[in-house]
């Protein structure tokens, strides 16, 4: 059993060309791509606001009450944070 290339069993392959599919005189039309968003623009600044706001409140409240010996709820008590601008600027 011999194993026969015969050109007349395989028709040629053809390289489409965007030319070809389209009109001579018309020009190729352009796909767009249209992505909609989940969460739009504003929400997500939203979003990475709260989180960022709230990742500063638990730190401040696990820095005080945990490493600080301190009640975690004072840490957010405007007395304490009176307290702490005095000591920076020098009065207490």
């Amino acid at each position: 059993m011999t194993n026969e290339f015969n050109e007349q069993d395989v028709a040629p392959k053809k390289r489409s060309r965007r030319s070809e599919e389209t009109e001579p005189n018309e020009r190729p039309r352009r796909v767009r791509w249209v992505q909609i968003r989940l969460i739009p623009i504003w929400l997500r600044i939203v979003l990475v606001l709260a989180l960022l706001a709230g990742a500063a409140i638990g730190g401040v409240m696990f820095g005080y009450g945990f490493l600080g010996g301190g009640e975690p709820s004072d840490a957010l008590k405007w007395s304490t944070w009176q307290h702490i601008f005095d000591i920076i600027e020098g009065q207490e």
